[in-house]
Parts: C-alpha cells; structure tokens; sequence
C-alpha cells in the first residue's frame, strides 16, 4: 500500500499541470480589483471544434456554446511581465456548467451556474513574456445546454490600463484585422499609363478572407481573394466619383460604364467601402505560384477615363482580360499605385498571412518603362490608433511583402520608406496583342 501511495505521488509531480492548477475556484478573494475589462464582442475567435463555422461570437459576445470540443481565444497584448488576476464575466441561464480557462501552460477550472452576469474568478497566473498571449477557453461539463455567455475578459493584479493593447470599439473592423499597403514611387512628371506587377501566396498562408490586392490606384484596385474553401476571385473595382455607401443612390451620370469584359467574368455594382462598377473572375489560384497583374488607365475624352485590367495565370499561360471600365467626370492617367493586403471575414482575423508583392513596373504614354523599387508602408485606422499590432512590411529577399493578423509581435513602423533590390528585368509585355484581347 505504501508503495502504490508513493507511486502516485511520484506520477503526480511529473503531471504537467501544477498543484493548485485544477482547482475549481467558486469565490473571488477579497483584495481581487480588476483595472482592464476586455470585451468578447471584439477579441474573440472560435479557434477549434465543429462550431468553427458558426460563429458564435456577437455583440452579446459570446453566446450559443453548446459543443465540449469548441475552443475560444481572447487575444490581448501585454507589455509588462508580472503576476495577473484574471476573471471572466459570465451568465448560464440553461443550467451548471464547468469552463476549461488557459493561459500558457497553466489551466484551471471556472464554474458558471448565476442566470445574471457576473464577474467570476479564475485565478493568478504568471506573465514571464511580453507580447500576444491569449485566454483559452474550453468546455469540461454542463447540466444543461449551454456551456454559458460570456461578455468580457478581467484582467487585475500587477498590471496597468497601459499595459494592456486590445480592441476597445470598431470591433468589426477590429475582428478583421489590421490592413497594411504599400504605396510605391513613381517617377515624376510621367503620364504613367501601364502598372504591371505580381503576387507570390506561399503555401498555408493563402488564408479564408485574404484580398492579396496587387495593382491599386487611386480610383480602384485589382487583385486576388480567397472567398470561401472553395472559391477563389480575380476582383477589380472602381469607384464611382459620387459618394456614396450604396450604389443605389448613384446618379446614372456618375456611374461606372462597362465598356468589356472577359469570358465568365462576372460585373455588376458593388457598396459599404465606396460604390461603383466591379468585376471578378472565379479562378482557383493556387498557393506557391507567382500571378501577374496589369492595369491600364489613360483619359479618353468627354471627360472620362478608361481603365482595363487583365490577369496572366502560369497554369493557363496566357492574359485574360477581366474588365474594362469608364469612369465619368475623370481625366487622368494612373496615379498613387499601390498594394494591400486586407481581411473581410471576421472569424479568420486571429490567422496570420502574407504574400511577396514582386515586379513593380509602370509605363508611360510612350511606353518607356519605369521599375519601381521605393514603397512607403502604411496601414488602416485598427493598426494606426493602436487596436490590434499585429502588422508588418517592408522587403524580404529581393521583394516586398506584407503581412497581417495572427497577433505576431514584429512591427513595421507605420509611415516608413523601403527600398528592394532593382532586378532590372523588363517583364516582356506586347501591348498591341494585349490590348486585342478587348472585342
């Protein structure tokens, strides 16, 4: 008896969970004061389990758990190392439940059965690093259907307000990420009327939601999506020169004109980020390839400009037309060329990607052509006021490359220049051919 009694005290010290760990924790300490309240609503993401694809993170924050094998992350940046106090505001109006709460190595035990919310009490934990780090939350058992509601995450002990970086409102746009850009120099006093370049996805970062967006002007944008697991986009838009959310409300002289299209190339009006003309080629890019893109924007007239992008897939080994539009009350060659890289479905911003943007070149009226090998870094409204830093940018190898979400804890400064190397390679582009392919 002695010796089985040894045997399992031996095995409990090599258990990876701590004494204390496990211990379910019904009743918050006396001298427990939380100073930063981190909303569910902005700062959670289903990480795991079949409730994956049903998102169960709201404005109530998160809510409808029913599943033991879902998982939940709460993300938030902390820069300073210490003891904290964590908490979890929380409700069950279905029954008695247990959480499975984490935070590194450590997990404990959260027992949730008052049908008002609630600030309940986890337990301490040890920040050893600074960076992203995230609460983990799994259920253990429940008495009814749900595993709870929970509103927000309480963090106290030896840690500040300051401390803390997280999502305090715009939490769309906060769940979606930071986006980053890439603004490149032209050369000056050019009519710049060409803008060719390509886009390297490499494989596992060709994340659901991704805009790899290569050829931007001030007027639209041209690029690839991943739009669902088993859709991709070629998408080129422009904007309308009437201001407007809703394309509805454009007068029929300030609309986009199709003047042409590609085969299976889809067009039509788009809205909520602008409003104007757009078009898209369902394509099935794939990850590991290098695709390339070309633009064209020159004034024709009546005051209007004209511009035609078209898309060269390796597999296919040709250009395809995508569109061309005309924009009303423009004239203009192609000006502020630049490239971002942007999330659009909220459940996948806690992924991290990144792709090479490779190639940079415009052309001129009199087809001289430029490279272009300077580019400011920039990034949204999330990254500049602090929300979320999980962004970078810059050159990597002889290219440039943007990278966003995951909460990563490399920061490119935003509004900084980089340079890549010149590869003094003229991509080999028949502009006459090219422009046959217009009917």
């Amino acid at each position: 008896m002695k010796g089985l009694l040894a045997l399992l005290i031996l095995l409990m010290s090599c258990s990876s969970v701590t004494e204390g760990e496990n211990e379910l924790i019904q009743s918050i300490p006396e001298n427990i004061s939380y100073k930063v309240r981190i909303l569910a609503e902005g700062n959670s993401w289903v990480v795991g389990g079949e409730e994956m694809d049903v998102d169960l993170i709201s404005d109530q924050g998160i809510g409808q758990w029913l599943d033991k094998e879902t998982v939940i992350r709460n993300y938030f940046k902390i820069n300073k190392t210490g003891k904290i106090d964590l908490g979890i505001r929380a409700r069950n109006q279905s029954g008695e439940s247990t959480i499975l709460v984490r935070m590194g190595d450590v997990e404990k035990k959260l027992k949730t059965e008052n049908v008002d919310f609630k600030d309940l009490y986890v337990g301490e934990f040890e920040i050893v690093e600074v960076g992203y780090i995230y609460v983990e939350i799994q259920g253990d058992d429940k008495s009814g259907t749900e595993f709870g509601e929970i509103e927000a995450f309480l963090l106290g002990g030896e840690i500040e307000v300051d401390d803390i970086v997280y999502v305090k409102d715009d939490f769309y746009w906060g769940r979606r990420g930071p986006s980053v850009h890439l603004t490149y120099e032209l050369p000056d006093e050019k009519d710049v009327e060409w803008m060719y370049s390509e886009i390297e996805v490499e494989e596992g970062q060709d994340v659901l939601g991704s805009y790899f967006m290569a050829n931007g002007f001030a007027e639209g944008y041209f690029g690839m999506q991943v739009n669902s697991p088993s859709e991709r986009r070629i998408l080129f838009s422009v904007w309308s020169p009437y201001n407007t959310q809703n394309p509805n409300d454009i007068p029929e002289e300030y609309k986009i004109q199709l003047l042409a299209k590609g085969q299976d190339v889809y067009t039509g009006e788009f809205g909520n980020e602008g409003s104007g003309g757009q078009s898209y080629w369902k394509y099935n890019w794939k990850a590991g390839y290098t695709y390339r893109f070309l633009l064209r924007g020159r004034p024709v007239g009546n005051n209007s400009t004209e511009y035609s992008a078209f898309f060269y897939a390796p597999e296919i080994g040709e250009w395809k037309l995508i569109a061309v539009f005309q924009r009303p009350f423009t004239n203009t060659y192609l000006s502020r060329c630049y490239s971002f890289l942007e999330n659009f479905i909220t459940k996948t911003g806690y992924i991290a990607r990144q792709a090479k943007y490779k190639n940079q070149w415009v052309f001129d009226s009199q087809s001289q052509a430029y490279e272009l090998t300077k580019a400011k870094f920039t990034a949204d409204a999330t990254a500049r006021k602090g929300s979320r830093l999980d962004y970078d940018g810059g050159v990597l190898g002889d290219d440039f490359f943007m990278k966003n979400d995951g909460f990563f804890n490399a920061e490119t400064p935003i509004d900084s220049w980089h340079e890549r190397r010149a590869n003094n390679v003229e991509p080999t582009l028949d502009f006459d051919v090219i422009e046959k392919l217009i009917p």
